[in-house]
Order: structure tokens, then C-alpha cells, then sequence
């Protein structure tokens, strides 16, 4: 097959990232496969990977008619058979370029935390959390299909060495070093972000040898660094360091005691074998472990509010100190993700799975009548959601993420709970059948 994956952007971050991994993925299947997209820093890794690249202007609108003749263009040229887009907008403007056509079959994935209403709700989709998919069937989407955040288990792994990344920011030996790395942006990230700070810089104060380093750029740099700055200060030393962003984040992920992180990133935290805290909005956060696994097999990685130790700064100190009690505990809970991501999230099974998407699609292309009636709602959706957006804007209370507004993954996350009750026990034995036990008592 001929494959054109479109990513909603080129900077770093999870869903593009696993938009490369599965093009470099589904390449090495045998197929023929080309990226097309806007410059950017993961530029550098299509070429590393000898994809082929098409560029599309980096200041556009959403959806862009500009985009939609390039698409047009590059799908009758090339004579491809599937466009896969990822996140709304690519989605969008590749249906509607070739809604009216049947030259090429059109897929998308949805790694956000919900799926947009406005969405063709023929198009088959990818989404990450058993939840969502069943949310996004509830709202009329007739093709689901959970395909969980991919993982290269083989170049992320526990056997990568660290200790230069130690050795370049002064990390002691004895020190503890915690590792968040994402965007640093206000919508998911950055309550977990100023809660790290804040539990870091505590247990320094109290005279713990830990570090919190913080890999990654974005639009909340000042405020976090303004938290960080405030922490060091309290803690009489530099106990949260923001380093930036890097192309290549595997030798802070190895150096790594303990990761705090979300979706794509904890699920990498996870293959280096590092023990892991998982981090939300309204004051979640949550230790993985054997009990904890099933929530997360759910709801995907990531949470709203309380966990089982409470909200906020206090419970996420709760959940480190919990990790920082022993070594060997640090072992088995790393051991235990690290297995949990070799059953479950490996990047082959990931591979192979789109595939078959791929051919069902090709296959089982939409009739006239489906493409006409989709294109029809999916613009008129569009347009409305364009003039809720510009109001919410004007009165000031526009998301900056549309796909992760709060509301929307609090609807999801409320009302799918009572359609996953079928799957907890499947959960529960994924969650048991992947790791050995991990004993809660450090000292045993």
C-alpha cells in the first residue's frame, strides 16, 4: 500500500511522536510511505527514519483550503491508497479533500483526550483509551478501534545508560533524580507541572536527596520556572532544574529514578523500567502499581481529581516518597511497567494492527451517499465550532487545546465508566498476567 500520515504538527510531543513511530512502523512492513506536514523539530527524525517528506505551510488556518489542494494533489500524483490523519485537524481536511472522491480511503487517529463532535463519523478512527472509543460509539462513530499509545520497547529500554546526562547537570550518585518530560502548556500539563515544584522543593526543604528535572519547552516556561525558582529558594539549593527541550529525551529517561508523566510519556517512562507517578488535573496523581494498573488500562494515562492519597502537591509528595522508600521497591515497580509495556504497548502489535486498518479501509470504501451525508454534517460542524470558538475568545474563555478542554474529558471520563464494567476483569488479568508481584513492604 501507498501511505500518506499526516501529523497535526512537527513539534515534540505524544501524538506526533507516535504518528513517526507508526510511519517508521508500518515502512518497515513493506509499505511505501510518505509524512506530509508543516517544518518543524521532529523534521529531523522523518529524514533519519528515509521517509519521504511534503511540506504544507507552517501559518495556516484549520482546516486549510490550501492543505486540501496539496492533499488532493500529493493522493492523485502519488496514487495513494490511505491518508491517515492524526488529532482533528488533519482528520478534517483530509476527509473533506477527498470526501467526494473514492481515490484514496481516509483514517484517523485521536490521541487527545476526547473526540471532537464535528468529526465524520464514518471515517474510521484510532483512539487511545478504551474509554474514549467507547464514548466516541455512544456519539455515532461507526468504526473504533483502541489502539493504545505505541511503544519502542527496543530503543527505549532499561539497559540505556544515564549516567552522562547524571554527570552533565551535577546529579549526585546518591541523589534521587525525578524526570518529567513534556510541553510545558496550560491545558493537562501544568497543574502537575507547579505541583511537582512544589512536592520537590518540599522534600528538599525537609532534607531529601532528590531532583526534579523538567525536559521540555512551550508557553507555560515562565510560570514553571517562577515555581522552580521559588522551590530552590526555600530548599536553600537547586532541587527542580528546567533544562529545555531535547530532540532526543532517552538519556533523561534513563537517567531517571522515578518519572511523573502522562500519556505517551508515561508509558515511556515505563519502558526504560523507571518506577511511575502518573499525573492529572484537579489535583490527581497516582503510583502505578499492580492495584493502580487496571484504572489506568481504562481511562488511559492520565486522571481528574482525587486519587487514593488525596489531591494536590501533598498527595503527589505522598506517591514519591512512596517510591523513594527503598531501591529494591524502585526495581519492581520499574519491572513491573516495563513488563505491562512489553505486553500491551508494543510498537510491532501497534504496527500490525494499523494494517489491518488500513486494509479494511481500502477495502471497505464509504459509499457516495455515506461521504455526502458526512461532509455535509462535518463542515456545518466546523463552521459552528469555528463561531463558538471565536466567542469564547472574545469573552475570554476559550480552551487552548479544544480536544482536551476539561468539560469534554470530564463527560468522557463520567459517563464511559458504566460501559467499561464488562472489561474490568480482562483488565484486572492483563494488569496481574504482565509483572511479578511487588511487594508493598520495602524491607521483605
Amino acid at each position: 500500500m501507498k501511505v500518506l500520515i499526516y501529523p497535526h504538527s512537527m513539534e515534540l510531543g505524544g501524538s506526533q511522536l507516535n504518528a513517526l513511530q507508526l510511519a517508521e512502523a508500518v515502512q518497515h512492513l513493506g509499505h511505501d510511505v510518505t509524512v506530509a506536514s508543516e517544518p518543524g523539530p521532529l523534521l529531523d527524525r522523518v529524514r533519519e527514519a528515509g521517509l519521504r517528506h511534503v511540506e504544507f505551510p507552517r501559518h495556516r488556518a484549520r482546516p486549510s483550503p490550501t492543505v486540501g489542494r496539496m492533499l488532493r494533489s500529493i493522493v492523485k500524483e502519488g496514487s495513494i491508497d490511505v491518508v491517515h490523519g492524526h488529532e482533528w485537524p488533519p482528520i478534517v481536511e483530509a476527509f473533506l479533500s477527498l470526501a467526494l472522491s473514492s481515490r484514496a480511503a481516509v483514517v484517523g487517529t485521536v490521541m487527545s483526550m476526547s473526540v471532537p463532535p464535528f468529526l465524520p463519523r464514518n471515517t474510521p478512527l484510532t483512539v487511545g483509551t478504551e474509554m474514549i472509543r467507547q464514548a466516541a460509539l455512544a456519539a455515532g462513530h461507526r468504526d473504533v478501534t483502541l489502539l493504545e499509545p505505541p511503544v519502542d520497547t527496543i530503543s527505549d529500554h532499561p539497559l540505556l545508560d544515564g549516567s552522562g546526562f547524571r554527570l552533565a547537570y551535577g546529579i549526585a550518585p546518591d541523589e534521587i533524580t525525578i524526570a518529567m518530560i513534556c510541553r510545558l502548556v496550560p491545558n493537562l500539563k501544568l497543574e502537575g507541572l507547579l505541583s511537582a515544584c512544589d512536592a520537590v522543593g518540599a522534600m528538599a526543604l525537609d532534607g531529601r536527596p532528590v531532583r526534579l528535572i523538567i525536559i521540555g519547552d512551550g508557553p507555560a516556561r515562565p510560570l514553571v520556572s517562577e515555581r522552580a525558582a521559588g522551590a530552590n529558594a526555600a530548599a536553600g539549593r537547586t532541587a527542580v532544574v528546567l533544562v529545555g527541550e531535547m530532540s532526543d529525551p532517552r538519556p533523561a529517561y534513563a537517567a531517571a529514578d522515578i518519572i511523573i508523566g502522562q500519556g505517551g510519556s508515561a508509558l515511556r517512562g515505563m519502558a526504560f523500567g523507571k518506577p511511575l507517578v502518573v499525573i492529572g488535573e484537579h489535583g490527581f496523581s497516582e503510583l502505578l502499581t499492580q492495584e493502580t494498573a487496571p484504572i489506568f488500562l481504562r481511562q488511559g494515562w492520565y486522571g481528574l481529581g482525587m486519587g487514593s492519597r488525596g489531591a494536590g502537591a501533598e498527595a503527589l509528595r505522598s506517591a514519591l516518597e512512596t517510591a523513594l522508600t527503598s531501591a529494591p521497591l524502585r526495581r519492581d515497580l520499574g519491572a513491573f511497567g516495563r513488563r505491562l509495556v512489553e505486553h500491551r504497548f508494543s510498537l510491532e502489535h501497534a504496527a500490525r494492527a494499523i494494517e489491518q486498518i488500513y486494509l479494511r479501509a481500502v477495502r471497505n470504501k464509504l459509499s457516495t451517499q455515506q461521504r455526502f451525508a458526512d461532509a455535509t454534517r462535518c463542515v456545518a460542524s466546523v463552521a459552528g465550532y469555528k463561531l463558538q470558538r471565536k466567542y469564547r475568545r472574545w469573552i475570554g474563555s476559550a480552551s487552548g487545546e479544544d480536544d482536551n478542554d476539561l468539560a469534554r474529558i470530564s463527560a468522557v471520563l463520567s459517563t464511559a465508566h458504566h460501559a467499561m464494567k464488562p472489561i474490568a476483569s480482562r483488565t484486572d488479568m492483563v494488569a496481574s498476567d504482565t509483572a511479578p508481584e511487588i511487594s508493598q513492604h520495602p524491607d521483605r
